[in-house]
């Protein structure tokens, strides 16, 4: 993994706004009610396949890589360097609590980097049955950039507009070495959506709605989705970023292809039980604390070993996102 000295990284962290405009002003604090979470991150990578069948190739190349690297050096990787993850952050608003304040940027960047090092204190809730699977990743997301644009536009879709100067919205920076990432009001009920590793560079990134944007815990005011205010959104999102399926492999005990997490019966809302067990054959209890589920922010606050596994192969030599090495 590619190791950066803390003054190279000084170097590299310039926050600017493409535009020349006043910082966003301090708002009261408003509730958005999202009635559960939805990721459309499975219906986009289903869309792109049928736009471009050349990306299911690419997906089983993938897939067939990912598996080759955990074969060949073992279940749970060793790697002791650091990949650094620059960040271009895209604000694109209608309304002034859309215009995400600089505070509230970064509080999401220290939410992510908590989540995939362990750093998060909810770890410490993780149930004794999956001690053994919780990990970290040696990871660590730097803002680099941010892009903010104002639009006419009242809401957007899962078509990828946002991510196109030419529709309203922003182009990706640099996506070879960068982790793009939108904030915008998207419709539908939707929290967020992602690409996976292997599709177009010109839509790769990750898009989340504004409310849904950093941690309240960690910045006051603004506009904040009920029970998905603590950053978890970009969390599950960038896990599908870096190759990460939903827990339950989006079917009746679907597959995931990560290795120690048990078989889901479907996906899970709410803060269920502890004690939440499966249907699926053999699997008695669901890990539905992992970040790959559908529960509320306050009740997802793991990886397994496995999915660190999985989002680490792509980095490799010959992996997708090898250009951040």
């Amino acid at each position: 993994m590619k190791r950066t000295s803390l003054a190279a990284l000084a170097v590299m962290l310039f926050v600017f706004s493409c535009q020349k405009q006043d910082a966003p002003a301090e708002l009261k604090e408003t509730e958005m009610e999202i009635s559960e979470r939805r990721c459309a991150a499975m219906e986009v990578l289903q869309q792109q396949m049928a736009a471009d069948p050349s990306l299911r190739q690419r997906m089983d190349a993938i897939e067939e890589f990912t598996t080759n690297v955990i074969t060949r050096k073992g279940k749970g990787l060793a790697v002791t360097d650091t990949l650094v993850i620059p960040v271009a952050v895209h604000v694109i608003y209608n309304a002034a609590d859309q215009n995400l304040s600089l505070a509230r940027v970064q509080s999401q960047i220290d939410v992510l980097n908590e989540d995939f090092q362990k750093k998060n204190a909810d770890a410490s809730k993780v149930p004794t049955n999956f001690q053994d699977e919780l990990t970290s990743m040696p990871v660590k997301f730097l803002l680099d950039t941010i892009i903010r644009k104002k639009t006419n536009k009242k809401s957007w879709g899962t078509n990828d507009a946002v991510k196109k100067s030419s529709m309203g919205g922003s182009d990706p920076i640099d996506p070879a070495h960068h982790l793009n990432m939108w904030s915008c009001n998207l419709g539908q009920g939707l929290l967020g959506y992602a690409q996976f590793p292997g599709g177009n560079p010109s839509t790769d990134g990750v898009v989340i709605l504004y409310s849904a944007f950093g941690s309240r815990n960690k910045v006051s005011g603004g506009t904040w989705a009920s029970n998905y205010d603590l950053g978890r959104t970009a969390t599950h999102e960038v896990g599908h970023w870096m190759s990460l399926r939903h827990i339950w492999g989006d079917a009746t005990c679907g597959n995931d292809f990560v290795w120690d997490t048990p078989t889901h019966n479907t996906a899970n809302y709410g803060c269920p039980s502890f004690t939440h067990t499966s249907t699926c054959s053999g699997q008695p209890l669901e890990m539905w604390m992992n970040y790959m589920d559908y529960t509320y922010d306050r009740c997802m606050f793991m990886f397994s070993n496995g999915q660190r596994d999985r989002g680490l192969a792509i980095f490799e030599p010959g992996g997708p996102r090898a250009s951040f090495r």
